[in-house]
């Protein structure tokens, strides 16, 4: 009998019977795998034998996004004399798209320890040590441990924040800013054990988990598109200096800017795309598709073309010009988008919408009896 094992967030694990490997393998897409017969480590998704498949047990869930896949090891591990583990029993039905090197451990860790899970809907797990605290939006909690504090304090609660009136003022007017509440809800673990706490997304898309001691601690994002972080973390604003820019860049003139050395948990619309800019390297993106980038990266706008590509392109009259050096995360549903396109099919007129296609249009208002 074949046995497996994996590599997760740098994590060895192993060794798994066939059976339970398939389990690992639909839990932890973003995992390497390695086998007896196998040469090198390899993709869970290019493992024949375990990788997930869909519904109708044929076709092979796709590749996860590069950002979601976990380091390749570089070390077999019959060399590394890995210990058998015993299989626990998963009691989750929804796949696990990310997961910290901490979550579930019961020692206590440095650092934030969560778990995102699902795809099109996503929600974060956060697990809590004894008088460890994360802060959230406002209205974004899903569910929590009994032994979870909540508290709502006016401002960003970060710690840096100014004492005084003065500093609770700035900082929450920093927020209205950015068209969020005043108001933001800290979550502590008050009992000597862990605990969980749980975000939920607003609308369809990607939370991203991000340290902010891996870029330069400072990350500027699209309004609204915060969702949680540790304590600490300081939720302010980040002005465009160039007029055109703010007044056709998508974003406005204020995008979110989070500063600090802490993990953050940013929301954005259905697929996120990372990419990777070198010093002068300059990408072209929709205006309302730039989700997130690092304080590096110079945000300008161009025209989209002449006369005619503007008026009937469909894309606007200008797309958001990035030059690196830096990292940009782009998002592939922008929710004003969405919101667009269901406003566009809503019923017009307060009448029952007739269904995509109708000849009668709203004048089977009139002839269905309703």
């Amino acid at each position: 009998m074949n046995e497996w094992f994996f590599s997760f967030e740098n994590a060895t694990s192993g060794p798994y019977t066939p059976d339970y490997a398939k389990t690992f393998a639909r839990e932890h897409q973003g995992a390497y795998c390695w086998c007896q017969h196998f040469p090198d480590w390899i993709p869970i998704y290019e493992a024949t034998e375990i990788r997930p498949m869909k519904k109708d047990g044929v076709t092979p869930f796709p590749p996860p996004p590069a950002y979601m896949m976990s380091p390749k090891p570089t070390v077999l591990p019959a060399a590394q004399s890995v210990n058998p583990v015993t299989p626990v029993t998963m009691q989750s039905s929804v796949i696990d798209a990310q997961s910290s090197s901490g979550f579930g451990q019961q020692t206590v860790t440095a650092g934030i320890d969560y778990k995102i899970y699902g795809h099109e809907m996503q929600f974060v797990e956060i697990e809590l040590d004894p008088q460890e605290s994360v802060v959230a939006e406002a209205g974004a909690m899903m569910y929590k441990s009994a032994d979870v504090k909540m508290e709502t304090v006016f401002g960003d609660g970060s710690t840096a924040q100014q004492a005084g009136i003065m500093g609770l003022l700035l900082g929450a007017g920093k927020r209205l800013l950015t068209n969020e509440s005043l108001f933001i809800t800290v979550f502590t673990q008050s009992a000597q054990r862990k605990g969980k706490v749980a975000f939920a997304a607003p609308f369809p898309g990607t939370i991203l988990a991000l340290n902010l001691k891996d870029y330069d601690r400072k990350l500027i994002c699209q309004k609204d598109s915060f969702l949680a972080a540790a304590k600490g973390v300081q939720i302010g604003i980040h002005f465009q200096r160039r007029i055109l820019t703010g007044l056709f860049g998508g974003e406005g003139y204020i995008m979110q800017k989070l500063e600090g050395d802490g993990w953050v948990f940013v929301h954005a619309g259905g697929c996120l795309q990372k990419i990777e800019l070198a010093v002068g390297e300059t990408l072209h993106v929709d205006t309302g598709c730039l989700a997130a980038m690092t304080g590096s990266v110079d945000f300008d706008i161009q025209q989209a073309g002449g006369i005619k590509t503007m008026l009937f392109g469909g894309e606007g009259l200008f797309f958001a010009r990035l030059t690196g050096p830096g990292t940009v995360w782009l998002q592939s549903l922008p929710f004003s988008r969405l919101a667009g396109r269901m406003l566009a099919a809503a019923p017009q007129g307060g009448g029952k919408h007739q269904g995509e296609g109708s000849i009668l249009g709203g004048l089977g208002n009139l002839l269905d009896g309703d």
